[in-house]
């Protein structure tokens, strides 16, 4: 599959800019899959606004490999986003399997979500550590052979490695990428990307999306102007593809409305700019920060337990839960920001979210 083949609709989604939440796994309390509450969490992402979603990534787990979960989970997000009509009528959607692992379980990975449907994969390298460039490259390359990719820039508290401007500029040089996702949480590093995007001249085709979820706000709203054989190129980060965005989520997609609103008028207010610290702040508590991201998945799915879409905050991994004083963050950020929260939306529709 190319990018060529998307639906021009679906691809306008993303060159546009959209929210595109990263899909978190529901649990039972054995640790099995929940597929009520995981359709329903699709539901909401629909609802609240979001351009697609993001399934098979890391706040979905990357373990699920491990327990034969990753097509499941895959197909169901798939069907679900097929039949469900959400909110406001429907719409087209950038769906985003995430692909992991060497290079033959990349391939199959890639194969099976072009198969179900997926417009694009988002390639970890997480399992390529230790590889050289032309490695990476390479290994890249033969999943580009069979979907359109997203890049993934992994900070390396989570499992990431370090890549430098050079390998970005000849990853942004493959004709099959389309998007790159920078989370390295670390500015240096998402310059290095935004470079060897503009070093490739392949910033038309190869969509910004930030993961940097400790800098949204001014991630979406600075212009990054570089010099190309004397010239000035500007480019802009359109979207966010968020493990954040996998909670309160109706918020997001306002706020990146009232980003890129703010952007066409060129009135940025300084209200607008303070959003930045804000959500940073609320970031902190949701990942888990003081404790060195321990908690960044089981933080989201406290937000979400607490309204009422999870039973509980279980992890594949028994070891991975909430840390000391974690949840008193959480309580503390949506009490103090109640203005990023959507409680009252999810409160207004989670039965119909739990339908059959």
């Amino acid at each position: 599959m190319h990018w060529s083949d998307i639906p021009a609709a679906s691809l306008a989604v993303l060159r546009k800019g959209a929210v595109l939440p990263a899909h978190l796994l529901a649990l039972n309390a054995q640790r099995q899959l929940d597929r009520q509450r995981q359709r329903a969490m699709t539901r909401y992402y629909l609802d609240a606004g979001a351009g697609g979603v993001a399934v098979g990534v890391h706040s979905t787990q990357f373990a699920i490999r491990d327990v034969g979960l990753y097509e499941p989970v895959l197909e169901l997000a798939m069907q679900t986003a097929l039949d469900w009509t959400p909110l406001g009528g429907a719409r087209p959607l950038f769906m985003i399997a995430g692909l992991a692992g060497q290079t033959a379980q990349a391939r199959r990975e890639a194969a099976s979500a072009s198969a179900m449907g997926y417009h694009a994969g988002l390639l970890s390298l997480a399992a390529m550590k230790g590889a050289d460039e032309d490695a990476l490259i390479e290994h890249c390359r033969e999943i580009a052979d069979v979907m359109p990719l997203v890049g993934f820039y992994l900070q390396s508290a989570v499992g990431g490695m370090a890549l430098p401007m050079r390998f970005w500029e000849r990853f942004a040089a493959i004709d099959n990428v389309v998007a790159i996702k920078m989370a390295p949480f670390n500015r240096y590093c998402t310059l290095d990307v935004i470079r060897g995007v503009v070093a490739a001249r392949a910033e038309q085709r190869v969509t910004l999306y930030t993961g940097n979820d400790d800098h949204i706000v001014l991630d979406l709203l600075a212009p990054f102007v570089l010099r190309r054989d004397g010239q000035a190129v500007s480019v802009r980060i359109k979207g966010g593809l968020l493990g954040h965005w996998s909670v309160w989520t109706e918020r997001a997609v306002q706020l990146l409305a009232r980003v890129q609103q703010a952007l066409d008028s060129g009135q940025i207010s300084a209200d607008l700019l303070a959003l930045d610290s804000q959500v940073t702040d609320c970031n902190s508590a949701l990942f888990d920060v003081a404790h060195h991201f321990h908690g960044c998945i089981a933080g989201c799915h406290e937000v979400l337990r607490r309204q009422g879409l999870l039973e509980g905050v279980w992890c594949l991994d028994p070891g991975e839960g909430l840390s000391p004083g974690q949840a008193a963050e959480l309580s503390r950020v949506s009490t103090d920001y109640p203005e990023l929260t959507d409680d009252a939306f999810v409160k207004a529709n989670l039965s119909r979210w739990l339908a059959a």
